[in-house]
Formats: C-alpha cells, sequence, structure tokens
C-alpha cells in the first residue's frame, strides 16, 4: 500500500498517522509538503489533524488552496483513496469532497476526550473490519466539529448509508449525531475522532487499528 501524508504548516497529528500507517504496512508512508504539485503513484492519501494554517479565516480553508490539493482531487475523482482525521475533514468539505461544514462545537470549548462511536456502516473499504453497529472507543481533540449540512444532503448521506461513525453521547452538537460520512463512491472518508491515537501504543486499545488494517487489506 503507498500511501501519502500531506502535510500543512500547522499540522500536528501527521506523524502520528505516518507511525499508525508504519504499523499496519511495515513501510514509513511518503510525506508529502502542501507546496508540492505531484503525488506520483499513490493508493492512500491521509490529510492528517492539525490546525493548518492555524485555522486562520476558518479551519481547513487555506489548507483547501494549497497546491498539492489539486492532486488529492484529482487522486480522489480518479478512484483513489483519501482518508481525512479532525482538520482533514475540515478540508474535505473546504474543496468539496465531502458535502457540509465543520463550525465550532455547541459549548463553544475545545474538547479532548475518549468518545464512544457506533459503527453505523461496516460495508465500506475503511470499515469493513468492524461489525455493524459495533460501539468503539476513539479520541477527538477539536473545537470546530460540529457537522453542519443541509437538509437535502442530510437526506442523502441518510438513505445511502454514507454515515460511516456516529457518536453515543454527542460532544459538539453534530446533526444527527454524525461523526464520520464517506462519499457516495465509497472512497473518501472524513471523520472528527483520531483513529490514529488509537492504535493500542498506550493501553490496549487498537479501536483505530481496525480502521487501518481495513484500509490494507481492501488495497492489497
Amino acid at each position: 500500500m503507498r500511501v501519502a501524508v500531506i502535510v500543512f504548516p500547522g499540522s500536528n497529528c501527521d506523524r502520528d498517522a505516518a507511525d499508525a500507517i508504519l504499523q499496519v504496512t511495515g513501510r514509513w508512508p511518503k510525506m508529502v509538503w502542501h507546496r508540492e504539485a505531484e503525488l506520483n503513484n499513490i493508493d492512500l492519501v491521509v490529510l492528517p489533524g492539525g490546525f493548518a494554517y492555524g485555522d486562520y479565516l476558518r479551519p481547513g480553508a487555506i489548507a483547501a488552496q494549497s497546491p498539492i490539493m489539486q492532486q488529492v482531487l484529482k487522486h480522489a475523482r480518479d478512484g483513489g483513496y483519501v482518508l481525512g482525521i479532525c482538520n482533514g475533514f475540515q478540508v474535505l468539505t473546504e474543496i468539496g469532497l465531502l458535502p457540509g461544514v465543520l463550525m465550532p462545537n455547541s459549548g463553544m470549548k475545545f474538547v479532548c476526550k475518549p468518545v464512544k462511536l457506533k459503527v453505523e456502516n461496516c460495508d465500506t473499504s475503511f470499515t469493513k473490519g468492524y461489525k455493524n453497529k459495533a460501539s468503539i472507543n476513539i479520541p477527538i481533540a477539536h473545537h470546530d466539529g460540529n457537522y453542519l449540512v443541509q437538509d437535502d444532503e442530510l437526506s442523502q448521506l441518510e438513505d445511502n448509508g454514507q454515515v460511516a461513525f456516529r457518536y453515543e453521547t454527542n460532544p459538539n452538537g453534530s446533526v444527527n449525531d454524525i461523526a464520520g460520512i464517506i462519499n457516495s463512491q465509497g472512497n473518501v472518508l472524513g471523520m472528527m475522532p483520531h483513529p490514529e491515537r488509537a492504535m493500542g501504543k498506550t493501553d490496549e486499545n487498537k479501536d483505530g487499528e481496525i480502521l487501518f488494517k481495513s484500509l490494507m487489506e481492501a488495497l492489497q
């Protein structure tokens, strides 16, 4: 599996994402600086968490204009896999690969804690390692994780099974408790929780590792 992790000024989870990839594949991914213009034979692009450009203007807005994002768009539209985590999810909505927008949390505070998620759709390349409706434990760390989307787009997400994860207890006000969604083609996933922080490194929780292993199996 050939993986690229995009690095923006202000990314702070790029190394964590790379370490998660190393753990499941045995290979360190390509770290791609945001000003580069080529991806070159990549299977999976990871947009990591952090605060690209310090979340100036709004989270993900400036990162979406980076030169490499044109290649990420082409990669996704050609059927390549893209995983956006936290700030990466925000970038995916800014460039239009996923619908909706991430707004400030309903409590207007930064939230950092483990949360319980329900796996809503295990019939995707990202989630096939989970059981449907399984309860998993994945950490969150965000100020702008309140997912909002227009009613017609929300209906489409729900009707098409594009909601991948829901919060069991909503920490940020997201509509329908949505924690992660996939695009209609099934090759782009955006999620606010951090699976790369649930790899069994500091405790026995490996619920995030299952997502990366699912992707590895899909791409082999």
